[in-house]
């Protein structure tokens, strides 16, 4: 059995962590917390709802990516330690143990590797995902609560906050489309690479000839507004409908017309809310989803310009960036990355971490191709 290089191994770590720390900056960090920890002394903090939780949340987040980085240098060290007594005592089973510790430590360190890569304006945002059935009737429609139930059992894997916000239920199965909030620092970076068209090869439980169908559903990322970002939207450039909520087979699951359409006349972009309650709350979270797609609508022209002045037009990114093949042979494979794996159910089941992973490294080195 081949022995593991453990001085490399641990040299590869340090340096690893090094450069992650030159991002970071653990002592910048220590100013915020110190600051932001004054800030949230402050008696008559919450006398301002918002402000009090921006501040809560920032230093919260500030703690989290500190601690994260001490802790790995100490596990980094302790690794070191148990190495040089599992090899002065020729001890097989701890250096079994410092074998796992090593595949622990590499993996938490390149989850940590990735954050630093995060460096876009929004990508420290909440996030706001939207799932669209889109070709393959049935199956399309099936597909994309397949993505829902991905996407919400990832944010639970890792203890992330998460709301729908709307739900549009097809006839027969599945979902039209979907729509929820991810809170937690960093989930717009991190899922925005899930942005595209995701593609469903599979035998359709839905055709009784059992016949193979490719389906189809497309998945939008944007960042959650926040008040400092000013998007302000004329009343005039505004229409809004209300209607009841509604659940599986248009079965009435609300009494009153509390759901709202809001739609963006210049543009055409329509957003819908039914979560809340109230008609005044679903208006209150359909603004703010409406100018989050606006703020990114922005962004994507000012990039698209830039891209057009310097000669290229070419689209980052294709019309299908996954492909998810139940058959003939199991496998889910990144397009753009080349990653993939031979287990859907585990994907599926929200196992989607190297995915976004080796998508955030991707769009770094095509920034950095396009810089």
């Amino acid at each position: 059995m081949a022995t593991t290089d453990f001085p490399a191994e641990l040299r590869q770590l340090r340096t690893t962590l090094e450069s992650i720390e030159t991002v970071s900056d653990p002592t910048a960090l220590e100013a915020k917390i110190a600051l932001l920890s004054d800030q949230a002394s402050v008696p008559n903090l919450w006398d301002d709802p918002d402000e009090g939780q921006k501040v809560t949340s920032a230093l919260s987040a500030a703690q989290s990516e500190l601690e994260r980085v001490n802790r790995l240098r100490s596990r980094i060290d302790d690794l070191e330690t148990l190495v040089e007594m599992a090899s002065e005592e020729n001890d097989e089973d701890t250096l079994a143990e410092a074998e796992a510790e090593l595949v622990g430590i590499r993996k938490d360190l390149g989850e940590l590797e990735v954050r630093t890569l995060l460096a876009g304006p929004y990508d420290q945002r909440d996030a706001v995902v939207t799932i669209r059935a889109g070709a393959g009737g049935v199956d399309a429609a099936d597909f994309a609560e397949m993505l829902l139930r991905m996407y919400l059992r990832w944010a639970e894997r890792h203890g992330y906050t998460t709301t729908v916000l709307d739900t549009s239920y097809a006839e027969e199965a599945g979902l039209k489309s979907a729509t929820f909030e991810v809170k937690t620092p960093y989930a717009f970076g991190h899922l925005s690479v899930e942005a595209g068209t995701h593609r469903l090869v599979r035998i359709s439980p839905f055709d009784n000839q059992g016949r193979r169908q490719t389906s189809f559903a497309a998945v939008e990322v944007i960042p959650l507004i926040e008040q400092t970002d000013s998007v302000d939207i004329p009343e005039s450039e505004i229409k809004v409908d209300v209607f009841r909520s509604s659940g599986p087979g248009g079965q009435s699951v609300n009494t009153t017309d509390s759901a709202v359409r809001m739609t963006h006349i210049p543009t055409g972009i329509v957003v819908s809310m039914q979560n809340e309650k109230s008609q005044i709350q679903n208006r209150a979270a359909a603004l703010r989803v409406l100018q989050s797609r606006l703020l990114l609508q922005r962004q994507e022209e000012e990039r698209a310009a830039k891209k057009e002045m310097a000669g290229d037009v070419k689209a980052s990114w294709g019309d299908q960036m996954r492909s998810y093949v139940l058959q003939p042979y199991q496998m889910v494979k990144d397009l753009r990355t080349e990653h993939e794996v031979g287990n859907p159910s585990a994907v599926f089941d929200g196992e989607i971490d190297d995915f976004i992973e080796a998508g955030v490294r991707w769009r770094r080195a095509q920034q950095g191709l396009d810089d």
